[in-house]
């Protein structure tokens, strides 16, 4: 039998899946070793894999010292906020969030992320923004010539090339452009986008499941950059979303293109998950001490007071009017 390791195959046998425990610890506890880099990040994103007793696994793998400053967040803490939302995650038991943990690496402390989909095939450069295999969104090519809009207006550019359209064996598309006044069935209305040529179209995403969890877990880690390429769906149903680095400010910072539930009331699931949330947050409870590990004191309190918010109202939040409420640019 080859000594080789097996990619993605926890010792236990069967592979791990990506926010499981068993792939946390492989995370941390690996040998990490840089492949080559995704180079349309703004940020560092070195594309890896870890290493332990015979079991290989793809990973992300983004060092502090690659992170740009940001006028609005301390500098050299991205990854930190990271961690911080895959823990909050993984108490809310829907796995949205792929395994992530906080460790040294051959550039220094970073974070280290289970990698989604299919890894890269070569070494080297990558093409693509910093996510993983399968992102939703405008690929580069689609985006070119799109028609521009005002940032601050909170209104995405777009073209048609995010039509929804679905090939053979791949998952159902989680957003889409239509031509069209109203939604239709099975989507929810975002606002409508310039698409270039005077033209308009309007930006839905799909009424699922998964995609109203991840607006929840949004509102609770205050995410200041959902896009449409860091939503990873898979063809067998499940999703994931990635690149948390924007998040816990204690202002409210949301920016999303996940608002189809504006104003709507609460899932009974996601309420009881809320509940959940908050006692593991309570004073000296074991989330708690965890994001203090991560997060500075006011900022753990005001993840305290969302779920208090969101508790309070029974429905998922509205823009404030205060910030752009879908980010730029939206994919």
């Amino acid at each position: 039998m080859s000594g080789r390791p097996t990619p993605g195959t926890p010792p236990g046998g069967g592979a791990a899946a990506p926010a499981a425990e068993a792939t946390r610890e492989l995370l941390a506890q690996g040998t990490l070793t840089v492949r080559g880099q995704l180079t349309d990040a703004s940020n560092a994103v070195l594309y890896g894999t870890v290493e332990h007793e015979g079991v290989s696994l793809p990973c992300v793998y983004k060092p502090v010292a690659g992170e740009r400053p940001l006028w609005d967040f301390p500098d050299g803490n991205l990854a930190q906020r990271e961690v911080a939302a895959y823990e909050v995650s993984r108490v809310t038991g829907w796995d949205l969030i792929p395994a992530t943990v906080l460790r040294e690496g051959p550039y220094g402390t970073g974070m280290c992320q289970a990698w989604v989909g299919e890894p890269p095939d070569a070494e080297g450069p990558q093409d693509g923004p910093g996510g993983h295999d399968g992102r939703q969104g405008l690929g580069a090519d689609e985006a070119e010539g799109t028609g521009g809009a005002d940032p601050d207006a909170g209104t995405p550019a777009g073209e048609e090339g995010m039509s929804g359209r679905r090939e053979a064996g791949q998952p159902a598309p989680l957003l889409a452009l239509l031509d069209a006044e109203e939604p239709g069935e099975g989507w929810k209305a975002v606002g409508f986008a310039d698409v270039g040529g005077g033209r308009t179209a309007l930006l839905v995403h799909a009424d699922d499941p998964g995609l109203r969890r991840l607006a929840v877990l949004d509102a609770v880690i205050n995410n200041g950059d959902r896009k449409g390429g860091h939503l990873l769906p898979r063809p067998d149903g499940t999703l994931y979303a990635i690149d948390h680095g924007v998040t816990f400010h204690v202002d409210d910072k949301l920016r999303t293109l996940l608002w189809g539930w504006a104003g709507e009331e609460l899932t009974g699931e996601a309420v009881e998950t809320l509940r959940r949330l908050a006692a593991a947050l309570a004073e000296g409870a074991p989330l708690a001490l965890r994001l203090s590990e991560l997060l500075t004191g006011a900022e753990v309190e005001a993840v305290r007071k969302r779920v208090e918010a969101l508790l309070s109202s029974g429905r998922h939040p509205l823009p404030s009017g205060d910030w752009p409420a879908i980010p730029w640019p939206p994919v």
